[in-house]
């Protein structure tokens, strides 16, 4: 069988265009509404995409002018997605720098079980200013310490998912046994940062184990990856930094024992589609007129661990001198770093900087017509520069239909993309093999 694309929702409730939540393409129930997430969901799965995806950020936002974006917790609402769907995978963020081990492992396993199989953990080591307030830390975590906890943590979840495995389970009524208790057993985890005896209390679920997600950039992220994650979630405003970095993480892979075929690699793509590409790049013009500089301002205030930019021309081509030391910064370092070498790289001014975080935080952004997109997505999937997509529609609904309703036919008739699912898990959706959790 031909090597396939895959394709992920990445679901930010109407959009990931910091003007999406007024434009009057997006879908109007409120953020709170599962109904949102749900019909989202369900015409990605009827377009038989990979899996939703959901973000999260642990702080609440310090100005009302902030994007409209997801305010649920990302598990609860993967867990009503999973008796509203029947195939699609169901990918949730949680932090291993704010959760404990114990907790998070019987979430997943849970929801594994819940939905039949289509779990996945989006690893995350949070990067939110003063997040450590709301957790009773003194301060936040270091970056290079954050990395360190989460090589423990994914340990402590991957043992504890061991722990207790489905084969345990007799269930016999007639001989009263419903365990087999020798099977069950602590793990006894003793880390420099996480302790857990274990066993957990949820036994291994249909995949094995859930599938996992990693979408760090930076080295330590790189390494993470090469070392635990199955798919990667990535942000590259081009080509060829998409290509470095995939030949990077199969090399690292590689490295650490694994087969390059092991982990998938998925950048963001935010499509406008029109029936022509101007008007695809009007749509763009709609958004951008949508959005406030105060907004812009405080977004990449946040990205760069709360530097202030105010002081800043909005209309002279940025500097060096403009931004705080990348290597300092112990919010998302990666990011930071990406937002300076393009802002000096391509001679933007901080409005055109402030445009391009708020059409796709660093992610690809595109105008054109579905030919148009669909040769892009080609073009990477052939040119070593991605496996698939993580796909962000600037508007949902509008955006994310004309993706599914007019981009996936063509990928489908180039024999790119599958006609239906093949498999029923999340890990099958992704070319991978099920896990035995005894």
């Amino acid at each position: 069988m031909s090597r396939q694309l895959h394709l992920n929702l990445f679901l930010m409730p109407r959009g990931h265009h910091e003007g999406a939540w007024r434009h009057p393409g997006a879908n109007r129930r409120g953020l709170t509404d599962i109904e949102l997430y749900v019909e989202a969901a369900r015409i990605a799965e009827k377009a038989t995409f990979d899996a939703v995806f959901l973000a999260d950020i642990l702080i609440a936002p310090e100005g009302g002018q902030l994007i409209a974006s997801g305010v649920l917790d990302p598990l609860i609402v993967l867990a009503a997605l999973a008796g509203r769907t029947e195939r699609i995978g169901l990918i949730g963020t949680a932090s291993t720098t704010y959760s404990h081990p114990y907790t998070l492992a019987r979430q997943f396993a849970s929801l594994d079980h819940l939905s039949g199989g289509r779990a996945g953990w989006n690893i995350v080591t949070s990067w939110a200013p003063r997040a450590g307030e709301n957790y009773g830390l003194a301060e936040d975590v270091h970056h290079g310490d954050r990395y360190q906890i989460a090589e423990e943590f994914v340990q402590a979840v991957e043992a504890l998912w061991r722990s207790f495995p489905a084969s345990a389970i007799i269930d016999d009524a007639a001989s009263g046994q419903y365990l087999d208790a020798t099977r069950i057993r602590p793990i006894d985890f003793n880390g420099q940062y996480l302790r857990t005896r274990g066993p957990l209390n949820v036994p291994s679920g249909p995949q094995g184990r859930p599938l996992l997600v990693q979408a760090g950039q930076s080295e330590s992220g790189r390494r993470f990856a090469a070392r635990w994650a199955e798919a990667v979630f990535t942000a590259h405003g081009n080509k060829a930094s998409a290509q470095a970095f995939y030949a990077d993480i199969k090399r690292q892979v590689v490295t650490e024992g694994r087969r390059p075929g092991d982990i998938i690699i998925l950048p963001g793509i935010s499509a406008a589609i029109g029936s022509t590409e101007r008007e695809a790049r009007q749509l763009w013009e709609e958004l951008d007129a949508l959005t406030s500089v105060e907004a812009g301002l405080k977004r990449l205030s946040a990205r760069f661990g709360g530097h202030d930019f105010s002081a800043v021309p909005l209309d002279r081509r940025l500097t060096l001198a403009d931004f705080p030391d990348p290597d300092q910064v112990e919010a998302s370092k990666s990011r930071a770093v990406g937002y300076v070498e393009t802002s000096l790289r391509e001679g933007l001014t901080l409005r055109e900087l402030l445009q391009r975080l708020a059409s796709a935080r660093g992610h690809l952004a595109v105008a054109g017509t579905p030919e148009q997109v669909a040769d892009l997505i080609e073009d990477w999937f052939r040119h070593g520069a991605a496996d698939g997509f993580n796909v962000m529609p600037p508007v949902i609904d509008q955006q994310l239909e004309r993706f599914v309703e007019e981009v996936v036919p063509i990928l489908r008739r180039r024999g790119l993309f599958r006609h239906e699912y093949e498999g029923r898990t999340a890990r099958e959706h992704f070319g991978l093999p099920p896990l035995n959790a005894a």
